[in-house]
């Protein structure tokens, strides 16, 4: 028995020793390997199957947008110098001038029959102007309309199987909405951001006489003008236009005029052929504190005619300078921008009650309007 015992002991030391020296020298050797059973189970996990869309992704929204917008590149011939064939100019000047000068931007298939929508700015002054869309197809295009003063032009491509996107409901946004917005910016090839509604209403900008921007801070630069800013569902909100920036790159606001107002523009002129809005001939103002002191006004809202065009619509219905409005065919009329959007959407030649406020007199006038003139061409 004394003899099995030493034998056991000096087993058993053996083995320990063996242990300590294969741990230190390889440890690896000691790594736990999978069993058959846990290899087994390995294998029948579930698995995401392809195309499975992570919780809170907006693939799906990109995916059905993104093939309806296009890039859209322009090109301008120079003018060129009455001095460029002297000798003495082309030595120290040397031939320049020559080379025309081109634009980048983009735009959105809104029909199948070829219509797009894009910033006017982006086809204004083009000699041609080329669309390039997402399957990599080109073609020119031509300008069916133009409407500077909500800086949108309709131009029109004759290719067939063309995407189009959904037009959705823009005067539904709320503030918080999550929006994309997709274009070509700097020309590096189509690209989604996203973000949210950060605004919505903006106005007094000075980009476009009739403004109604929605604000946004999905990334918006140069080369995405004219491109799409698009709901959780791929449907079209607006026409990213602008971006407030210091340095020429995305700031976190952007500005897109809502797909309600580009609706009216495309209609207008695919029917028509042109924009007609209402006009008055009136100066407005805001109506400030100081000015109602300064006038006599009991009133907090509205909008002062500081002047009156002479044998225009409005001094033919009897506005005077002084007057304060407040209704426009029945609508309430807070500031100048609600002034101009109520008066452009009345039909010239067809009377309209304007209610005014006169001193402590409250009127109701007729007007009819006139049609407004084209603003001048202005360089953006």
């Amino acid at each position: 028995m004394k003899r099995f015992w030493s034998l056991f002991s000096q087993t058993v030391t053996v083995a320990l020793a063996g242990y300590f020296v294969v741990a230190t020298l390889k440890p690896e050797w000691l790594a736990q390997r999978p069993s058959v059973s846990s290899a087994v189970a390995l294998l029948q996990a579930p698995v995401a199957a392809p195309g499975t869309l992570a919780p809170g992704s907006l693939a799906q929204a990109a995916r059905t947008a993104a093939p309806a917008v296009v890039s859209i590149n322009t090109s301008k011939a120079v003018e060129k110098n009455p001095q460029s064939n002297d000798p003495w100019f082309r030595f120290f000047f040397g031939d320049r001038g020559n080379e025309p000068q081109g634009g980048l931007g983009s735009g959105v298939i809104v029909s199948p029959t070829g219509y797009i929508l894009t910033n006017n700015h982006v086809v204004e002054g083009a000699d041609a102007i080329e669309v390039i869309l997402n399957d990599s197809r080109r073609t020119r295009a031509k300008v069916i309309g133009t409407d500077p003063d909500t800086d949108l032009a309709i131009l029109k491509i004759d290719l067939d199987r063309l995407p189009v996107i959904v037009l959705g409901n823009s005067d539904g946004l709320q503030v918080g909405d999550q929006v994309l917005a997709i274009g070509n910016p700097f020309g590096v090839g189509q690209t989604v951001t996203s973000g949210i509604v950060s605004a919505l209403g903006r106005n007094q900008l000075g980009i476009n006489t009739f403004e109604n921007f929605i604000q946004t801070d999905a990334a918006i630069n140069p080369g995405n003008s004219g491109g799409a800013l698009v709901d959780t569902a791929g449907n079209l909100l607006g026409i990213n236009t602008a971006i407030y920036s210091r340095s020429g790159g995305s700031m976190g606001i952007g500005f897109a005029i809502p797909v309600s107002t580009a609706k009216l523009v495309l209609e207008g002129i695919v029917k028509d052929g042109q924009i007609t809005r209402g006009w008055i001939g009136v100066e407005p103002q805001d109506l400030t504190p100081e000015l109602a002191e300064t006038f006599g006004i009991k009133a907090s809202e509205g909008v002062m005619i500081t002047g009156v065009l002479q044998r225009g619509p409005a001094a033919q219905a009897g506005i005077r300078p002084g007057d304060v409005v407040k209704k426009v065919a029945g609508n309430d009329v807070r500031n100048v921008s609600a002034l101009l959007t109520a008066v452009a959407a009345l039909p010239p030649g067809k009377p309209a009650q304007f209610v005014l406020l006169r001193k402590d007199e409250q009127l109701a006038l007729d007007v009819s309007p006139g049609v407004r003139p084209k603003p001048p061409t202005q360089a953006r």
